[in-house]
């Protein structure tokens, strides 16, 4: 008991000997868990290009440089817990699109005979009587809602042929680094907000631990050594207390959950309102499935719907367009038909974009699913592509920490 009186008494005989010194110590602290916790945020986005020289000396925030596979992380997670492939494609109703399509493709069909013919039998089509060749046309015209709706049930049997889903969101996000920040950013705002603030009131916490032990040991180098430690532990602390404990847990009155956790509801409206209109949309996965990697099945496939199309309904001049033009001449035609009507395709397809977008339903679908995932589930779509790295943010936190300690040895009074 004589032992603790008298340890009390010399840290207060210390201080009242140096109050400024004692003040300033857990105030520092606090500063550098801010700052450290701040900065560690700052190097997870940024910069989004490597910066020095590779491939060590330098660095690339973690989430840029990791955005191929976060990317790739966030489509099993989609794919596996929230919606497929074959359930979007499965809502788009052939009828539908071919009525919604029938008005710009059947405009497209006439333009694109005119200029075929004109460009490769010009006297032909000019010497054509004119009844033969409306009909002709009509013929062709009629045929374009069948053939937009046999394509669409070609495409939805056949989904995973002509769409990949993991290489359109990757190489989307590869492609605008700054839209996977974006993701994290706005999920992760308030739980990012606490990391800054939470390195600044542990910090100043650490900081008065910090100052006790310094009155009775009165040795400079425990100076970095707190430095170091208020650093790791802060960052540590901020990280751990964001995911854990995954579900509630309550003590008497009080129930302690991870923030990103309790904030459920609210985080999977902001994600399924930010991949739906920025990467799962109608217009993305149009384009992916016209100039994607499998974009040759694609085209094979109305290739072979269009051309089926012009055979069957050539209608009276069937014969007559043959034998005056020949066979080669008929299928020269038929091919520069065919390659003006998928060149003008995505064009055509803008019209159903509103269309897609309210059948597919992929924004409700997705905040609703996210909401009810296992907090196991639920936390797999932020954190599991860096966590790998996290060492990397608190040990820059507990180097920075270090840094300050050694200044703070030249302070006055502490040697």
């Amino acid at each position: 008991m004589q032992a603790a009186i008298d340890l009390l008494g010399v840290i207060a005989h210390e201080l009242a000997d140096k109050p400024l010194l004692y003040a300033a110590l857990p105030v520092m602290a606090a500063v550098v868990g801010y700052v450290t916790n701040v900065l560690a945020i700052k190097m997870m986005f940024l910069p989004i290009r490597f910066v020095g020289i590779p491939p060590y000396l330098g660095w690339q925030g973690i989430i840029p440089r990791k955005s191929g596979k976060m990317a790739s992380i966030a489509v099993d997670t989609i794919t596996q817990h929230l919606i497929t492939v074959e359930e979007i494609f499965s809502r788009i109703d052939p009828e539908r699109l071919a009525r919604e399509l029938e008005g710009p493709m059947t405009a497209a069909v006439e333009d694109i005979a005119d200029e075929v013919m004109n460009e490769h039998h010009p006297t032909l089509w000019v010497s054509l009587p004119a009844v033969i060749r409306r009909r002709l046309l009509n013929n062709l015209k009629a045929e374009v809602p069948a053939v937009v709706r046999d394509i669409t049930r070609d495409v939805r049997r056949n989904v995973h042929e002509v769409f990949n889903l993991k290489d359109m969101v990757v190489s989307k996000l590869i492609r605008e680094r700054t839209l996977i920040n974006r993701i994290f950013l706005e999920t992760g705002h308030a739980e990012f907000k606490f990391i800054g603030r939470s390195g600044l009131y542990f910090g100043f916490l650490f900081g008065v631990v910090q100052t006790l032990i310094f009155t009775i040991f009165q040795t400079p180098w425990q100076l970095p050594v707190a430095g170091l430690l208020v650093g790791y532990a802060t960052n540590w602390i901020a990280l751990h207390l964001i995911f854990n404990p995954r579900d509630p847990v309550k003590l008497g009155p009080v129930t302690f959950q991870g923030l990103f956790m309790k904030r459920q509801k609210e985080v999977a409206r902001d994600y399924g309102n930010l991949v739906a209109d920025e990467i799962l949309t109608p217009a993305n996965i149009i384009e992916s499935i016209l100039k994607g990697p499998q974009a040759d099945r694609v085209v094979a496939l109305i290739q072979r719907h269009a051309q089926q199309a012009i055979d069957a309904e050539i209608g009276l001049a069937r014969r007559f367009v043959p034998l005056t033009v020949g066979s080669e001449g008929y299928r020269v035609a038929k091919t520069a038909a065919v390659r003006q009507i998928i060149e003008r395709l995505p064009m055509n397809l803008r019209q159903v974009e509103s269309y897609a977008a309210d059948a597919m339903d992929i924004r409700n679908t997705l905040i609703t699913r996210l909401q009810a995932l296992p907090p196991d589930d639920f936390e797999a779509m932020l954190r599991p592509a860096f966590k790998e790295d996290e060492w990397l943010l608190i040990a820059v936190g507990a180097a920075l920490g270090m840094l300050v300690g050694i200044g703070q040895m030249f302070l006055p009074g502490v040697g």
